[in-house]
């Protein structure tokens, strides 16, 4: 038995990102993951293959599917239960070791096992996740713009989302913070909360 996790969050240029480890063997790039010890809990093998290989603590990724096809690792029969997670930015890339890297959702290279339908997943997940809802995993933080929110969710969606629909269905979701932006160009925009 063994745990997987993709680890999502947004990078300015790439847009919607997962976080890869150099595998072991010092040959080519794989999600975070371990075996499971004997009496460990999947959530303790999740925290400790995510502390010992990508130097991330504190995090608590939810369950996402168990991959069971029984020719997924040529070591022997394994199942993998995958996890998902989505981080603001800054809970990686400040502690974020060498062997580590930020990749494109939609191109993250080739990787072992079945990785990249982990992260197919975890994608169709968060989309959905996403659709109608304000940043729910907090991406943003507690404050931010219209305009910072219809970023963060054209990343995620990995398209362009039309200005004034994403408004209107966001608007009853969110309050005003009395508050707008300083020191930037153009006019202040105004500063939202979820509600």
């Amino acid at each position: 038995m063994a745990v997987d996790t993709a680890l999502l969050t947004l990078d300015a240029e790439l847009g919607l990102v997962v976080l890869e480890v150099r595998r072991p063997s010092g040959t080519g790039w794989a999600l975070p993951g371990t075996f499971l010890h004997e009496g460990e809990t999947l959530a303790d093998a999740v925290d400790r293959s995510l502390r010992e290989k990508a130097n991330v603590r504190g995090l608590r990724p939810r369950q996402l599917h168990v991959f069971d096809d029984p020719r997924r690792d040529d070591r022997g029969r394994v199942l993998s239960v995958a996890h998902l997670d989505v981080v603001r930015p800054d809970q990686l890339v400040s502690r974020r070791p060498d062997d580590t890297r930020l990749v494109a959702v939609h191109s993250p290279g080739r990787l072992p096992y079945d990785h990249a339908d982990i992260i197919t997943l975890a994608v169709e997940y968060i989309r959905a996740h996403y659709a109608d809802k304000p940043d729910p995993d907090g991406l943003l933080g507690d404050e931010f713009t219209l305009r910072e929110l219809r970023l963060a969710h054209e990343a995620v969606a990995g398209r362009e989302l039309q200005r004034d629909t994403f408004r209107r269905m966001m608007e009853p979701h969110l309050v005003a913070t009395g508050t707008a932006t300083t020191g930037t160009r153009g006019r202040p925009a105004e500063v939202f909360r979820r509600r």
